[in-house]
């Protein structure tokens, strides 16, 4: 590889870990504008391994708006990231695929005095609502667009949860 071809790689991975956490911050503030942008216009996730849909980014995202309504509170972690680029040859191409685990800790809508959050993310009182958590692994396929690096397709497989008070 030369210089030139390294230095593109390193940019490559250094965008497409940019849309990852990017993705994290859309879903955890809840802002569904921002988790589309993040997709080709084709693009396509898949939530069903947790209970969820599996369809066009587009309604995803709005069956997430509704969803997440229960989850005032949410913190994703999105850990071990492995980025693999397609190699043309020595030279990367428009595609990548990540595979990343994620821990997901968030908190149930509680009753009485719990004040929950906003979609913009400001702290309430819990109010002894319970926590759930859920982990397992995303695999983000991505593709180089005029706009930069954008989800063709994200599918969670959800490896465990758990509810705790």
């Amino acid at each position: 590889m030369t210089q030139r071809v390294d230095l593109a790689t390193v940019m490559d991975r250094l965008a497409i870990d940019e849309v990852v956490s990017g993705y994290a911050v859309a879903v955890d503030d809840g802002d569904w504008a921002a988790y589309r942008a993040l997709f080709t216009p084709d693009g396509r996730a898949d939530y069903s391994s947790a209970g969820g849909v599996e369809g066009p980014a587009r309604q995803v995202a709005d069956w997430l708006a509704e969803t997440m309504r229960m989850f005032p509170v949410r913190q994703h972690l999105i850990v071990n990231r492995l980025i693999r680029l397609e190699d043309l040859g020595g030279s990367p191409g428009d595609s990548a695929e990540v595979r990343a685990d994620f821990v997901n800790p968030m908190r149930l809508t509680g009753t009485g005095t719990d004040a929950g959050t906003d979609d913009a993310g400001g702290a309430g009182d819990a109010g002894g609502a319970p926590n759930f958590f859920a982990a397992g692994r995303y695999t983000f396929a991505l593709t180089r667009t005029r706009e930069g690096w954008r989800f063709s397709r994200v599918t969670v497989h959800e490896k465990w949860r758990h509810l705790s008070s």
